[in-house]
């Protein structure tokens, strides 16, 4: 069977199940299935029935593991059309079709066929796949239809993902639209191909009719944007075309490991997890997109993004950004243009360069063919006016294939130790004006260096200099990183903030105040001015400047830039005109603008900012510092992760560490932190079920006084659970609007995060999943911090009267 290497991951529809079943091992057309049996596989690994998802009481016939406690609905029949009561039938009907009948009558669903069986048979296979066969055939694996080319919101092993040309079939996954209804959201996962014109074939995300990330095109060893996806000890792929199909799938090595590809409309992403029967959990693995350039396109036409760069977009070589002044602001939408058009009629005048490491651009405009070799190909693109650019299908050995795109090439990324080349169409005098810059560079620096062997001046200048840009180490010791910024100047600052004007004021930090601005152009920036006083050092200014500068993603805030200039330090933000978390959620007439919906995507929005810091980034950075106050929200209420002074970076399989010089806000520092010095990847998740408590209550940590000395929010909030009370805890000014499942789910991982042992927190990973599925959570034990007098002194006395700017700083 071939493979194919999905490593990605995201929260999976569960359902709980509580109806006693008996057992059919397969059905012919005098057997049927009514409401409380089910078609088990033959080694008892999956189930087909009827179950009701979350707390709807509709019913619908599907498949899910057998012997996993956690009930996991891997397909459904009739999505979207569910059956109101137990009257359901699941049967094979005269014509040899499966039909699913609503009191013996009516057909809710349904199969067809081409070939009619002479004894047919459905059984479920311990694959997952439902089939319908002829029992007189005796080649087994032939199948007049089967649930595996209908697939739900699931990608089981040995699933085909791709296009079959005998009969149109195209089989893509679909997100289910809520936790309550498996009919079809709109987030897509499918192959993106034109037979016709022979385009090159590669997976895509789709939101609704519009491209939402895509993976790359297969390149003969993976798929090719993702780095994840090469051979491993655990999963093995393949993709397949030829004239008859063309798919991807995948396949475990090992039996016995159980996991799946998830497409999730809670959280936009396409997601691996994996059963861990020591946790009795489904741990996600991986997931897509990863990161800021995984949104598709974001650079424009002919734009590379890189994730490395402060900058993120540049233009391909021989172009040039379309409108300059709004591609300086950092809005590249509208992409790069020729510097000179192309002499496609004169010979010898166009040339190609090459680029390598990246993720080829997208296909929709393409065309290959398997049998050119790379010379070949470079004629036939050089032949046609519209070709922009080529490279190899494979590029295993010294490559083979040809694929050429037409247009403008859209979504191409830089992908370290992944990627592969790619040939840009230029005019030739653009090749030879860079090969006369880089020897006018070559020129001036023997000049430099000569000139600096008898000037001690410029002795003393390179070493100012060099102190003055030297590269920053991050303080757990992290390999050296530039610090690649756009650098303003002071004026220009001060302009933008009318000399820091009170008037601009936005609040003010641990570290120094905040203020907006408006640049020349129109943008609006926020502005962090490090106070003289402020126990941020250049160290942690650095810090600070040099990892937001790495990091991009949509729910972490943009560094735009910096300014070190005398004593002043400056960090230079894109503007959020909503400003943070806490001026909502603690405010009562705020408070309403945000309702359940909204509270609950900003909830899961955080967790999708710090699923990227813990894990699909290129290092393990722990915030340290994770409050209310510290999430900014954009004009559309999306969270983003803001203030990274006291972040940490983990290289390698660091999962910890410990200082002597302990930050933070009391009440969401977590105990081992607080008390000892040492954090760890659980040290922001107890920061993050502190938020979720407030953000479901409304109430602060540090001020939360349901009778005088008595239970902290945390405390109350499990004694709320103890007695099944936890809705009590709920803001009053969403008593409208909750979801009160939703709401009870948040309250639970919640107070699974303040527990008082790491160990027994979950991993933000594990937090998406439980935050998107019905699986049953374990009780949280006894929370940190349950009564006042186990809060920190400066946690107990009265609160400052300004909470967004309250950040302790305490020494050890």
């Amino acid at each position: 069977m071939a493979n194919f290497p999905f490593v990605l991951i995201t929260n999976i529809f569960f359902s709980l199940f509580h109806t006693t079943f008996s057992k059919v091992d397969s059905i012919n057309l005098f057997q049927s299935i009514s409401d409380g049996e089910t078609l088990v596989s033959n080694e008892g690994i999956f189930k087909l029935g009827f179950f009701s998802p979350g707390t709807s009481k509709k019913r619908y016939l599907g498949i899910w593991y057998k012997n996993i406690p956690v009930q996991t609905v891997v397909w459904v029949a009739n999505r979207c059309d569910p059956i109101n009561d137990s009257s359901g039938l699941f049967r094979i009907n005269s014509t040899g079709s499966l039909v699913l009948l609503y009191q013996n009558k009516s057909v809710v669903w349904s199969t067809s066929s081409f070939k009619k069986a002479q004894k047919p048979i459905a059984q479920l296979l311990d694959s997952g796949n439902l089939v319908l066969r002829d029992e007189e055939d005796t080649n087994l694996g032939t199948y007049l239809w089967q649930s595996f080319d209908y697939p739900s919101n699931i990608i089981l092993p040995g699933m085909k993902i791709g296009w079959d040309m005998r009969t149109g079939l195209k089989r893509r996954v679909s997100a289910w639209k809520n936790t309550n209804d498996p009919c079809p959201g709109d987030l897509t996962f499918g192959v993106e191909f034109d037979p016709q014109l022979q385009t090159f074939p590669e997976p895509s995300l789709r939101k609704g009719s519009a491209k939402f990330h895509r993976i790359g095109p297969w390149n003969g060893l993976r798929l090719g944007g993702q780095l994840e996806l090469r051979p491993n000890a655990l999963y093995s792929f393949d993709y397949v075309y030829n004239n008859d199909e063309m798919y991807y799938t995948y396949n475990v090595k090992n039996k016995s490991l159980i996991s799946i590809v998830v497409v999730n409309q809670l959280t936009s992403m396409c997601q691996r997890v994996t059963w861990i029967d020591a946790d009795q959990t489904w741990r996600a693995q991986a997931s897509l997109p990863r990161d800021y350039c995984d949104n598709y396109g974001i650079c424009g036409a002919n734009g590379i993004c890189d994730i490395t760069t402060s900058t993120s977009c540049q233009c391909l070589k021989g172009f040039k950004p379309k409108i300059h002044e709004k591609w300086n602001s950092m809005d590249w939408s509208e992409g790069c243009v020729r510097n000179n058009a192309t002499s496609c009629q004169e010979k010898d005048k166009d040339k190609f360069v090459k680029l390598s490491g990246l993720k080829l651009p997208d296909t929709t405009y393409s065309w290959m063919n398997t049998s050119l070799n790379l010379k070949e190909c470079e004629a036939k693109c050089l032949s046609n006016c519209s070709c922009m650019a080529y490279a190899n299908t494979d590029i295993r050995g010294k490559g083979s294939g040809c694929v050429i795109w037409f247009g403008d090439l859209i979504d191409i990324r830089q992908i370290a130790g992944a990627g592969q080349d790619l040939y840009v169409r230029v005019i030739a005098s653009e090749l030879a004006k860079g090969d006369r810059d880089l020897m006018a560079v070559i020129i001036a620096s023997v000049v430099a260096v000569v000139s600096g062997m008898f000037s001690a001046g410029y002795y003393i200048g390179r070493r100012t200099l060099k102190e003055n840009n030297r590269r920053i180490t991050p303080e757990n010791g992290a390999r050296e990183v530039d610090l690649e910024l756009l650098l303003f100047d002071l004026s220009t600052i001060a302009t933008a903030t009318d000399n820091f004007s009170m008037n601009y004021k936005l609040g003010e930090g641990g570290f120094g105040p905040v203020y907006k601005g408006k640049l020349e152009d129109g943008e609006e920036i926020a502005v962090k001015r490090l106070s003289m006083t402020s126990r941020q050092g250049i160290d942690e200014f650095k810090n600070e400047a040099a990892l937001i500068a790495k990091l991009q993603h949509r729910n972490l805030v943009k560094l735009l830039g910096c300014c070190i200039q005398g004593e002043e330090k400056l960090l230079v933000y894109e503007y959020m005109p909503n400003k943070s978390l806490d001026s909502f959620i603690f405010d009562q007439v705020r408070g309403e603008l945000l309702d359940w919906p909204k509270r609950f995507q900003i909830i899961c929005g955080i967790t999708r900012g710090l699923l990227y810091l813990h894990h699909d980034s290129r290092l393990r950075i722990i915030h340290r510092d994770l409050k209310a106050s510290n999430i900014l929200l954009d004009t559309e209420m999306n969270p983003k992760i803001s203030d990274f002074g006291m972040a940490r970076v983990f290289g390698g399989d660091q999962l910890e560490g410990s200082t002597n010089r302990v930050m933070g806000t009391y009440g969401y520092m977590a105990p081992e932190y607080a008390y000892n010095g040492h954090f760890s990847i659980k040290s922001d998740v107890f920061s993050f079920g502190i938020m979720v408590l407030e953000i479901v209550s409304g109430k602060r940590i540090s001020v939360f006084r349901p009778q005088r000395n008595s239970l902290t929010l945390t405390g109350y909030a499990w004694k709320l659970m103890k007695a099944s009370r936890e809705i009590e805890l709920l803001d009053a000014c969403l008593r409208d609007s909750y979801d009160s499942f939703q709401v009870l789910r948040c309250i639970h991982v919640g107070l699974l995060c303040v527990q008082q042992r790491p160990a027994d927190r979950p991993s933000i990973s594990s937090v998406v999943v439980m935050l998107g599925s019905e699986s049953e959570l374990p009780h949280p034990k006894k929370p940190s911090y349950f009564m006042e007098t186990d809060l920190p002194q400066e946690c107990s006395e009265s609160p400052t009267s300004n909470h967004i700017t309250m950040s302790v700083v305490g020494g050890r």
